[in-house]
């Protein structure tokens, strides 16, 4: 009786973690950037939760008196809280009989008593606010999570949008070559030709004095992303010029691949590292640049707070000693920042390890 031979099964087939399973890997492992994303996630969750009303709904409600002192200054002196305070007792004071010789000595009487519950209604605002009131009495922590939804937002859709026209048209250049890319260089080079605040604040100021755009959200995201795209477009064209005559590339030529699909389908996934260090550079640059237009006047309109208005309101405030505003915005911003910018080594290093 002869033996039945059997053949070992063979081991299932690993498949090999892609270059996003191993970026994410690597970053896993890199504590500075895992804190920078919190960070950034947390920030990111707060703006969602202003714009969807969660929090910071009534950050335009008065709050407490005028220039109501932080938690921690309790004790302080408050000379806009001690006027309200004689206003108070001056409304409180009777009024002088003057029916006999006043006939509308009663209409006084009614209009002191008016007068009184205004005052009483008015100093139920409280003294002291979690980080401080402004000049109106709004909670300057309301004001500064309502600030990062405009701030935040304009930073990252800018940055998205100027991204997106950065590795497009440098995929063209690159790609190309020839005539397209002497047009785009030629283009590239009138917009690098003009120091960048200046370019800003032209677009700006064109947009703000042609009526057809006025003061929003929108032109400010126009104007950082049909400004900003230069710098990715230099990196795009770059790679596409080194990654064109590549042996991959020439193997989906080979198949028949069109052209649109050995830029988009082929070479962009292998420099898509590139366009993703760049979306988080352009963020931190574009929240500093919103910042300095709404400083000077060319941002967000009055109905709206931004860290840059905040800002801008901060500036006559420290001429009588209140700090609080200036510090929760500039504070905010800066962490914020920080954590993008340590965010940005971080997805370098992981998305391209040579660089380690």
């Amino acid at each position: 009786m002869s033996a039945v031979l059997t053949h070992p099964t063979p081991p299932p087939a690993q498949e090999s973690p892609g270059l996003w399973a191993l970026a994410w890997r690597r970053l896993k492992h890199d504590g500075v950037g895992m804190v920078s994303l919190a960070v950034v996630v947390f920030f990111l969750l707060m703006m969602a939760a202003s714009y969807t009303g969660l929090i910071a709904k009534d950050w335009s409600k008065e709050r407490g008196v005028s220039y109501a002192n932080p938690s921690f200054l309790a004790g302080s002196q408050n000379l806009e809280a001690e006027a309200m305070a004689k206003k108070q007792g001056a409304a409180k004071t009777p009024p002088v009989d003057l029916s006999d010789i006043d006939p509308l000595a009663p209409r006084y009487k009614e209009w002191a008593e008016r007068a009184a519950k205004i005052a009483v209604t008015e100093t139920k605002r409280a003294e002291t606010l979690p980080f401080g009131g402004d000049k109106w009495g709004r909670d300057v922590l309301q004001k500064v999570i309502k600030g990062s939804e405009v701030s935040i937002f304009v930073g990252l859709s800018s940055a998205i949008l100027a991204t997106l026209i950065g590795t497009v048209l440098g995929a063209l250049a690159g790609y190309w070559g020839g005539k397209v890319n002497d047009l785009l260089e030629w283009f590239y080079n009138i917009f690098t030709s003009i120091p960048y605040i200046l370019l800003i604040l032209a677009f700006a100021a064109v947009a703000t004095s042609s009526g057809k755009f006025g003061k929003g959200i929108l032109p400010i995201v126009l104007i950082l992303s049909l400004t900003g795209w230069t710098g990715i477009y230099r990196l795009m064209r770059a790679e596409y010029i080194k990654h064109c005559n590549r042996e991959y590339v020439k193997a989906a030529e080979a198949i028949g691949a069109s052209n649109l699909s050995r830029m988009f389908h082929h070479i962009l996934p292998n420099v898509s590292h590139v366009a993703l260090v760049q979306l988080s550079q352009y963020t931190v640059g574009f929240i500093k640049a919103e910042v300095i237009l709404s400083f000077l006047g060319f941002g967000v309109p009055v109905d709206m707070v931004s860290w840059g208005t905040m800002l801008a309101e901060a500036q006559n405030e420290l001429v009588i000693g209140k700090w609080w505003q200036l510090v929760a915005a500039g504070a905010s911003m800066a962490v914020l920042v920080t954590a993008f910018s340590l965010l940005t080594d971080s997805l370098r290093d992981a998305l391209d390890p040579k660089l380690k």
